[in-house]
């Protein structure tokens, strides 16, 4: 029996109910189709699941989900809305009226909708089932991530070219006879990705003391000699699947300081890597790397390695596992994730590169390729 159907029989429930569009991760992973509204999915034990769908979203829901499809209509709904008017209770009712007595609810689940169906049914809720289903991969989820990594490293090397073949002028990187800022690397990067129907926000492209702040967007002028983060993560919109990669360059020859840290950085992320397989905790492979950077003189407090080593990518940018403190839990084959180790100081500057690939039996299969090169 499939895992969710055993968290079914486990808590009592006699279903399990989602209700959210397909931008949520687990309602997008369980039946694969997508809308930008609302919807009920709900599974029985040891059935397929089933979507309820309004009347216009029949037909491309029968081509897209996995799941069966029925209409609010066939779900009671329009008999109900004849009485009920508050939108919540009426969709609860409909819900009610398609499960028993018990029903198991992400912890995403509407308020609202979980209040009003209290009303008939008894609400459990799940401790996780679904995020940990999604952070085992099968086959054509490895091909649909390698797939969204390749179109992100184009994006990477489009902004590796812009910094590469900029002029400088007083301190200035120029490109085409104006400055070149963090808005025209994250312009051309993005345009690359939408070309590709990849869909981005929050890129950071940040430059000099900016880069000290490990999730600062940048904004300005570039300059050379200083580092520059540049932190991409995409999804492809016709899979819903995320990649995650960071470099950090520098337009001529960086602070002593800056080189040190990316040497130690670079030691750092192999390190990490050589720890992956099959077994192990991420909790583990991150203490190993915090005790690494703190023999190097880089200490593990508010500055320096400040964040997580890695976590899980796939419907989301940020799943499980988690390499950190608290992935204390067994790496499987079919995780994927990064490694990322970061360097921080306010005053000097910031480093950070990352990786993405899948855990295997034995070790770790990467799938990022492209190239770390501090000075360009």
């Amino acid at each position: 029996m499939d895992p969710l159907s055993d968290a079914i029989k486990k808590t009592g429930a006699d279903a399990f109910v989602i209700y959210a569009s397909s931008r949520d991760a687990d309602m997008r992973y369980l039946n694969r189709f997508t809308t930008s509204d609302p919807f009920v999915f709900l599974k029985k034990p040891g059935e397929a699941g089933v979507i309820i769908v309004s009347q216009m979203e029949t037909g491309r829901a029968s081509r897209e989900s996995t799941a069966n499809v029925m209409t609010r209509g066939q779900a009671g709904l329009s008999e109900i809305l004849r009485t009920e008017r508050d939108p919540w209770r009426a969709t609860a009712k409909m819900i009610a009226g398609q499960v028993g007595k018990k029903v198991l609810v992400p912890p995403s689940f509407p308020v609202a909708l979980a209040e009003a169906l209290g009303e008939f049914c008894t609400i459990i809720v799940d401790k996780g089932t679904v995020s940990a289903m999604r952070a085992k991969k099968d086959r054509s989820e490895m091909s649909k991530l390698k797939r969204i990594q390749r179109i992100t490293e184009g994006a990477m090397g489009v902004a590796v070219s812009l910094i590469r073949n900029s002029t400088v002028k007083k301190g200035i990187l120029y490109s085409g006879g104006s400055p070149l800022t963090s808005e025209k690397i994250r312009f051309a990067m993005h345009s690359l990705l939408l070309e590709h129907e990849c869909s981005v926000i929050d890129t950071i492209v940040s430059c000099g003391e900016d880069t000290a702040i490990p999730h600062m967007k940048g904004s300005g002028p570039l300059r050379a000699n200083e580092p520059i983060v540049i932190d991409i993560f995409p999804c492809d919109e016709k899979t819903g699947y995320y990649a995650d990669m960071t470099r950090t360059v520098s337009k001529g020859k960086p602070s002593k300081d800056i080189l040190d840290m990316y040497s130690t950085l670079r030691e750092a992320k192999e390190r990490g890597f050589s720890h992956l397989r099959a077994g192990v905790s991420g909790a583990s492979v991150y203490q190993d790397v915090v005790d690494f950077f703190k023999d190097h003189g880089y200490e593990s407090d508010t500055r320096g390695f400040v964040h997580n080593l890695g976590h899980g990518v796939g419907l989301q940018v940020h799943e499980l596992p988690t390499v950190g403190p608290s992935g204390t839990g067994s790496l499987e084959p079919g995780n994927v994730i990064t490694i990322e180790p970061g360097l921080y100081y306010p005053g000097i500057g910031g480093v950070r590169l990352e990786d993405i690939g899948a855990v295997t039996k034995t070790g770790f299969d990467k799938f990022t390729k492209f190239p770390e090169e501090l000075v360009v």
